[in-house]
């Protein structure tokens, strides 16, 4: 095999695991928007995320044996911290959000986590660059146009919602790179999950969700099956090799292709309404978002903003 065909299939592959990541994670938002129309929003999770963790657990045990699961209680715990963080309040709030507003305008609200992450750098007193923060200020005017203006189509408390989930999921992926976790990526998402479902079945509990079999449509069964094969499966799967086989440059732009995915989903499989204002407001936000993530791509060294990567919002 000639380095040429060996550049092309490499190239291939690349555009092919991108393609999944863009697709299937800007996909989960309308996936969550259907299976919430007869699931319980936070039990539904619990169930996504359950399953999920033990095929993963399953599949890891096959092909690695226990080496993976190897770890220290300090491990253990950060990746059940960030399990909580990124799944139960992330994850879960945006779930209860979004059964009452479209998934467009949930997406494009969620488009503001490396925002946030670059205001959590702030804190620590890790300071990014003068474009870095100018994408931060453009970003969230974004925000605020979409908060001020959704037209009706979310509630202020809705809006609310979303806005913590984004921040508990921005929480999450900057511990993550900061606390001890498992060194294997695979096993270190396992535990989140199980926490992150674990966390979501004691809030459901004790918010009198129930869980009624019967009740529930075979369409929020499809949506939640495909949540957990492609959205906690074969999105991650392919994300992970693509950290590994690509630059953090190329696969970072998750981040703006998302809710543009997210948004044409919901126009064209639930006829979801996108104003004059959510198209501006969603521009501004990713226009904030595209210059956030160019400039820090130049940066040599790695920071949260590229470890957000490792997670799926949805």
């Amino acid at each position: 095999m000639t380095s040429n065909t060996t550049d092309r299939r490499a190239t291939f592959l690349v555009w092919g695991a991108l393609a999944i990541v863009y697709v299937v994670w800007g996909s989960t938002y309308l996936g969550i928007r259907i299976a919430v129309e007869t699931l319980p929003a936070l039990l539904g999770g619990a169930l996504r995320f359950l399953i999920a963790a033990a095929v993963l657990a399953v599949i890891r045990l096959i092909h690695k044996g226990w080496t993976p699961f190897r770890m220290t209680g300090r491990q253990f715990f950060g990746a059940a911290l960030v399990g909580l963080l990124l799944l139960t309040t992330g994850n879960g709030l945006l779930s209860v959000a979004e059964k009452h507003m479209p998934s467009g305008l949930a997406a494009l609200l969620i488009a503001s986590v490396p925002l946030c992450l670059v205001v959590m750098r702030l804190v620590v007193r890790d300071r990014p660059q003068v474009l870095t923060l100018a994408g931060v200020l453009v970003g969230f005017c974004g925000v605020a146009a979409l908060s001020l203006g959704s037209g009706g189509q979310a509630s202020p408390g809705d809006i609310a919602v979303v806005l913590i989930a984004a921040v508990s999921w921005s929480l999450g992926s900057f511990l993550s790179a900061r606390i001890p976790m498992p060194s294997d990526s695979f096993a270190a998402s396992t535990i989140e999950m199980l926490a992150g479902g674990a966390g979501l079945v004691v809030i459901g509990l004790a918010t009198h969700e129930r869980l009624d079999l019967a009740a529930v449509s075979t369409r929020s069964w499809v949506a939640l099956a495909y949540l957990v094969v492609f959205g906690s499966l074969v999105a991650f799967t392919a994300y992970s090799w693509l950290l590994g086989n690509a630059p953090i440059s190329l696969v970072s732009t998750y981040a703006y292709v998302n809710p543009v995915v997210a948004v044409l989903l919901g126009v064209l499989v639930l006829n979801e309404e996108v104003t004059t204002r959510m198209i501006i407001g969603g521009l501004v936000i990713v226009a904030g978002v595209v210059l956030v993530v160019s400039t820090e791509r130049k940066r040599k060294k790695k920071t949260s903003l590229g470890k957000v990567a490792s997670h799926e919002m949805a």
